[in-house]
């Protein structure tokens, strides 16, 4: 007996001393990861779908014997079980996915009532990971990874794995202790940003807590508040967002064994090869999970593809639509034009196909020659009016692009005022400061829309001054085209002010705004009116409205196009820099600036021929018929 129990006591010292290292070991990692745990800072999601919704790193446990979860197979979407278990993951099932309820494609509020429904708020998590690269001795890796129930960005998809490093230059997690790290790297979609430790860009909560910024939807971690544009699979296509209002949380630090045997007989769905959420075509797919990933194994070599930065969107532009802002809208609806073409194919093509084909009726069934744009007092068919608008701007684009240019101070006065009100700096597209009161940034976008719309009507009146002069084959310069069209500043002045006034005011309210959108198409033609019939400011805006009377399509729809072209021609370039080249994006956003400049006198081109036209029928009640160049009337100004 004496023996036997020498024996038991032996053996379970030779146990203890082959396990205190592992012990030791997974102390000291516990040490180091509470040492640096991140704080989180989450911004606020979608209100709709209940107050303070937003998604949170989640303990991954919450997921196992969980009656809402399915395990579905290698073949497809053949259901393996539901509730599946830590212990069955843990099996690798390569191929595999984890299925949770909802619809990746058709989100809605779905998946933050699963979460929670599952609690997740409660205790969210981060999984540290001590981690050496065989290739790189002497450093070692402290990574957290964070879990999230849903990816809610352009690429929407169930779960999402996101996680930071520190790196340190030492050999064991001991030693890192006894140190500082050496540099940070924050995941962002396909790559990482990396920051040195004592970064200034790098907020450090009680000296050694790195903050977290994690994107609104897309998880993506950030080191500040700001919009961030991506043009790469590294960086993301599209425009993350992590300003606030935000809360801090601060998860629960769970730290999984560096030695891979301790990891899997401790966590098992460690070793799961599947995917973290449903299956669908493209990038909507669930991620594999960190022990598929590189860093999982090779930290230091993963980090030296870090990026030094990311860039934020700037906050305002000179003039015009920003190229940056019209990237970021544009890649967001276009990731849902692809989500309804995977989700909906048939459907998708059947409604696209419908519109070009009415596109194409519509287009067709107007007349494009002849232009004769320097025959003005005529009747103009639709797409008449568009080709003798551009031939005269590209036959004349000195001029004009001249006049477009004398609007670039007019861009820069605007810019100017709205940062004295709002106490910023907002100029070239770039943007600082800290705000400003509800009442300041209201005068500021009313005093930045007057003065827009003021300037536009100065470039159509001084447009349609020109285009006077060259009908009676008299020379004119940009200069001079202003300064004629100055004699009545004060007339369209007053008569802009008070259709501002009065379309803003009903624009405001979402039952009459149709009253509003009905009343500028009438008073489209105003600035015209003035410009080249002898009446007063309040005289002019009836004028117009009996112009427009019966052609108020025609006119609004002429307006509208050449108003699109004009804001959507310089973001669209601007958008095509930011792919194609490596231009820091205030130039991007001053050359979109620039651009819609120059062509604003297209707007006022369009405008004027339309004016033309209905002063036209006016003036001479003409016939329906197809013919529309023949009738003329005499201009005097």
């Amino acid at each position: 007996m004496l023996k036997l129990l020498a024996g038991l006591l032996g053996a379970a010292a030779v146990t203890l001393a082959l396990a205190s290292p592992a012990g030791a070991d997974l102390a000291q990692d516990r040490a180091l990861a509470e040492r640096y745990a991140p704080v989180m800072r989450l911004v606020a999601g979608d209100e709709s779908c209940g107050p303070d919704s937003r998604y949170v790193p989640i303990d991954v446990g919450l997921l196992f014997d969980e009656p809402t979860v399915a395990l579905r197979g290698a073949w497809g979407n053949d259901l393996v079980g539901i509730a599946p278990t830590a212990k069955e993951l843990g099996r690798g099932l390569w191929g595999y996915h984890l299925d949770f309820p909802g619809d990746a494609l058709r989100p809605g509020c779905d998946y933050l009532h699963w979460q929670e429904h599952l609690g997740a708020e409660r205790t969210p998590t981060a999984y540290a990971h001590v981690v050496t690269d065989p290739s790189h001795p002497g450093e070692i890796a402290l990574q957290y990874w964070f879990f999230y129930v849903f990816n809610d960005w352009n690429n929407l998809h169930e779960g999402d794995w996101e996680m930071i490093q520190l790196v340190f230059d030492a050999p064991t997690a001991a030693a890192a202790l006894q140190t500082k790290p050496v540099e940070v790297g924050y995941s962002q979609h396909e790559g990482a940003e990396r920051a040195a430790w004592d970064d200034p860009k790098l907020e450090r909560i009680d000296g050694t807590h790195p903050v977290v910024h994690p994107a609104e939807g897309s998880h993506a971690n950030f080191y500040g508040e700001a919009l961030y544009l991506g043009s790469s699979a590294q960086e993301g296509v599209g425009c993350d967002d992590t300003r606030g209002p935000t809360v801090d949380v601060r998860p629960t630090v769970v730290t999984i064994p560096s030695d891979a045997s301790a990891a899997r007989a401790s966590y098992q769905w460690i070793t799961f090869e599947g995917r973290w959420g449903e299956l669908h075509p493209a990038f909507f797919n669930g991620p594999e999970g960190p022990n598929l990933k590189e860093q999982w194994t090779h930290p230091i070599a993963w980090a030296k593809d870090w990026r030094s930065r990311s860039y934020a969107v700037p906050g305002s532009t000179v003039f015009g639509a920003g190229a940056t802002g019209f990237f970021c809208t544009a890649v967001a609806h276009g990731s849902r034009t692809l989500v309804q073409l995977v989700a909906n194919p048939v459907a998708f093509f059947l409604v696209v196909a419908g519109l070009v084909v009415v596109a194409i009726f519509l287009l067709s069934r107007t007349a494009w020659r002849p232009t004769a744009p320097l025959r003005l007092a005529h009747r103009r068919a639709w797409g008449q009016t568009l080709a003798a608008a551009g031939r005269m701007y590209v036959g004349r684009w000195p001029l004009f692009v001249g006049v477009g240019v004398l609007f670039v101070p007019i861009g820069l006065l605007i810019s100017l005022l709205q940062g004295l009100l709002l106490h910023t700096t907002s100029v070239l597209g770039l943007q600082a400061g800290h705000g400003s009161s509800g009442a300041a940034a209201f005068v500021a976008l009313a005093l930045g829309t007057t003065l827009t719309l003021l300037g536009l009507g100065l470039v159509q009146a001084a447009v349609a001054r020109a285009l006077l002069e060259l009908d009676a084959d008299r020379s004119v310069g940009p200069v001079q085209a202003y300064r004629l069209s100055l004699a009545r500043a004060r007339r369209l002045s007053g008569a802009l002010l008070v259709a501002v006034v009065v379309v803003s005011l009903l624009a405001s309210s979402l039952y009459l705004i149709p009253l509003a959108i009905w009343l500028a198409g009438l008073w489209a033609l105003v600035v015209p009116v003035v410009e080249l019939e002898d009446v007063g400011a309040l005289a002019s805006l009836r004028r117009s409205r009996l112009l427009v009377r019966g052609h108020w399509l025609k006119v609004t729809s002429l307006v509208v196009v050449g108003g699109g072209l004009v804001l959507v021609l310089g973001p669209l370039v601007g958008a095509l820099l930011i792919l194609a080249t490596s231009a820091p994006l205030w130039l991007v956003n001053v050359v979109a600036g620039v651009i819609y400049a120059v062509t604003m006198p297209f707007v006022a081109l369009t405008t004027a021929y339309v004016y033309f036209d209905c002063r036209v029928r006016d003036e001479i009640r003409v016939g329906e018929g197809d013919e529309r160049l023949p009738a003329e009337i005499e201009l005097s100004a």
